[in-house]
């Protein structure tokens, strides 16, 4: 998520109010929030959520639209989400 520069204030003390009850959800077993080392305006959640199913009902769900409508206004590029899943591990 990029956003504009004076909005990340804003964006830190409202994930800090929600993000247990996001890691509470049902089938979320890990969260974290992620700054870009050189772009310090981009920020990326991750999480590990019990399977598809579990981060759809979160994504429908009201906790995930009030929180994302609270967040996207503090953007200042159209956001991006990736679904990936473990290749190789050591």
């Amino acid at each position: 998520m990029t956003f504009r520069p004076e909005a990340i204030p804003d964006f830190l003390s409202d994930f800090e109010d929600i993000k247990y009850r996001i890691r509470g959800f049902k089938g979320c077993h890990h969260l974290e929030l992620w700054r870009g080392v050189d772009e310090s305006n981009v920020l990326f959640t991750y999480s590990f959520w019990e399977d598809e199913s579990a981060l759809d009902n979160y994504r429908q769900s009201d906790l995930f639209k009030a929180v994302w409508k609270k967040t996207k206004v503090l953007f200042a590029e159209r956001a991006e989400a990736w679904s990936v899943e473990v290749v190789s591990e050591t």
